[in-house]
C-alpha cells in the first residue's frame, strides 16, 4: 500500500460561480453600491460646482464614513424582525426596508439641492445611514446563503453588481450632470435602486437557526455583548489582537482614496467631468471588475491566504500611481495607465479582504461580527480622508498618495505573524494552532 495520502481534489470554480446564490448576490451587490458614491464622490463633483472650498467639500462627501460605525446598530439587524416587512424574513426584509429608506433619501436631496446646505447635509447622512443598514442586511445574507469555500464566488458576483452600481452613479452620473441638473441626476439614481427591489421578492431567505431569548438581559448578552467576545474566546487574546490591528490596516489605501479628495484631485490636473467619467468612472469599473474575478477564481482555487496578501501589496502599490499622475495636465493616456493599475490591485484586494473577512464570521452573530470586522477595515481609511483636504493644501498631492501607500506596510508585517497561527480553510495550518471553532449555539 501506498503510504501517500491523496490531496481533495480542488473546488469546483465553476459550481461556485454558478449557482443561484451568486446572481442573487449581483443583484444585491448592485443595491450597495448605488448609494456609495451617492454621498461621498459623486457627491463633492455637485458640491464643487456650488464651489465650496476643498475642505468642506472632503468633509461634507465624507457622509460616507457612516458606513464605518454601521457595527453600532448591526445587533439591531442580526435580532429584530422588522413589523410587515418581516413576511419576507430577517435578512430579506430589512434588504428591501433600507432600499426604500435610500430612495426616499436621495429623493430629499434632489429637492433640497446643496443652496440650502445644511438641511441638505442632515439628509445626506441620513441617506449615509440608510446606505450602511444596507449593506449589513446585504452582508449577513451572503455570509449565511452559503458555505465558505463558496465565497469566493458570490463576493465576485456581488462585487460585479456593485461595480455595475459604480458605473451607474460614477460614470454615467457625471456625463448626466454636464448635461443635466444635478436634482434630475439623482432622481434618475433614486429610480435605478428599484432594480433591486424587485430582486428581493424572488431572492431565498438563508436557512439559518437563531437563539430565541426570553428576557432584555438575554437579549442584550446574545445581541450586543457575545459577538465580541466571542471573537476574543475563538481566537484568543493575542491572535485577536493581532487581527484588529490587521484589519485596521490592511486597506488604508483603498478606503483613503475615496471620500471627496479624488474629485478636486483629478479636475486640478486638467480633466472635465466627462474625461474623468468615461476613464475613471467606466474603463475603470470595468478594469476593476477584472480584479475582482480574478480573486474569486483564485479564492474558489487556492483559498484565501495568499491572494489576501498579493492583495495588501498590490493596493498599497498601486496608489503611488497617483504620485506620477500629478502635473498631468489632462494627459489622457497618463489618466488610463494610472486608473488600469489602481482599479486592478483594488478589485483583486476588496475581494480577497472581505472573503478573509467572511471566514472570521461566526454565523450565530453574523450581521454584527461582519458589520464590525468591515466596518473596523474601513476606519482608518475614512478617517483619513476626512483630513485629506487639509493635508493636500499643506503638502501636496504627492505627499498624501505616499502616505496612503507606507501605512500598509505594517499589515504586511502582521500578515507573516498571523500566517502560521490560523485556519483559513486551506488545510495549511497545523490543528494545534487553529483557532476556536465557533460555539454550537444549539
Amino acid at each position: 500500500m501506498s503510504d501517500v495520502i491523496a490531496r481533495p481534489a480542488k473546488p469546483s470554480v465553476w459550481k461556485a460561480f454558478t449557482q443561484p446564490a451568486a446572481w442573487t448576490m449581483f443583484f444585491f451587490g448592485f443595491a450597495s453600491g448605488m448609494p456609495f458614491l451617492l454621498v461621498a464622490g459623486t457627491l463633492a463633483y455637485w458640491l464643487k460646482d456650488n464651489n465650496l472650498d476643498l475642505k468642506s467639500i472632503t468633509l461634507i462627501a465624507s457622509a460616507g464614513m457612516t458606513y464605518t460605525l454601521k457595527f453600532l446598530w448591526a445587533p439591531l439587524v442580526d435580532r429584530w424582525v422588522l413589523p410587515i416587512f418581516g413576511q419576507l424574513g430577517l435578512r430579506r426584509g430589512w434588504i428591501l426596508f433600507a432600499l426604500l429608506w435610500v430612495i426616499a433619501a436621495l429623493l430629499v436631496m434632489a429637492q433640497l439641492t446643496p443652496d440650502r446646505l445644511a438641511p441638505f447635509v442632515w439628509v445626506t447622512l441620513i441617506a449615509a445611514f440608510g446606505g450602511a443598514t444596507l449593506d449589513i442586511g446585504v452582508d449577513a445574507y451572503r455570509v449565511e446563503i452559503a458555505p465558505r469555500q463558496d465565497q469566493g464566488a458570490l463576493l465576485a458576483t456581488y462585487s460585479l453588481g456593485y461595480r455595475i452600481a459604480l458605473i451607474i452613479t460614477g460614470a454615467m452620473a457625471l456625463v448626466m450632470a454636464d448635461h443635466l441638473p444635478w436634482p434630475m441626476v439623482y432622481r434618475v439614481m433614486a429610480i435605478a435602486m428599484l432594480i433591486p427591489v424587485a430582486a428581493v421578492f424572488f431572492a431565498r431567505e438563508p436557512a439559518v437557526h437563531r437563539i430565541k431569548t426570553e428576557s432584555l438581559k438575554e437579549s442584550l448578552q446574545e445581541g450586543i455583548v457575545a459577538p465580541f467576545t466571542d471573537c476574543v474566546r475563538r481566537f484568543g487574546p493575542a491572535l485577536a489582537a493581532g487581527l484588529l490591528a490587521f484589519i485596521l490596516l490592511a486597506k488604508v489605501s483603498d478606503q483613503s482614496l475615496g471620500g471627496g479628495i479624488m474629485a478636486p484631485f483629478y479636475i486640478d490636473q486638467g480633466y472635465t467631468k466627462t474625461e474623468i467619467g468615461a476613464i475613471s468612472k467606466l474603463y475603470g469599473v470595468w478594469v476593476g471588475i477584472g480584479g475582482v474575478f480574478l480573486a474569486g477564481i483564485a479564492i474558489a482555487r487556492w483559498g484565501v491566504r495568499w491572494p489576501l496578501l498579493a492583495g495588501v501589496v498590490l493596493g498599497a502599490v498601486s496608489n503611488l500611481f497617483y504620485v506620477w499622475l500629478v502635473g498631468a495636465d489632462g494627459d489622457l493616456a497618463k489618466l488610463t495607465l494610472v486608473i488600469s493599475g489602481e482599479n486592478l490591485a483594488q478589485g483583486f484586494q476588496g475581494t480577497t479582504l472581505a472573503a478573509f473577512l467572511t471566514s472570521l464570521v461566526n454565523q450565530r452573530f453574523t450581521a454584527t461580527q461582519f458589520a464590525l470586522f468591515s466596518s473596523l477595515v474601513m476606519l482608518p481609511g475614512k478617517l483619513l480622508s476626512a483630513v485629506s483636504g487639509g493635508i493636500v493644501e499643506q503638502t501636496g498631492y504627492g505627499t498624501y498618495f505616499w502616505i496612503t501607500a507606507l501605512v500598509s506596510i505594517p499589515a504586511i508585517f502582521l500578515f507573516f505573524w498571523m500566517y502560521p497561527r490560523m485556519d483559513l480553510g486551506d488545510g495549511e495550518t497545523p490543528a494545534r494552532l487553529r483557532a476556536m471553532p465557533p460555539e454550537d449555539p444549539h
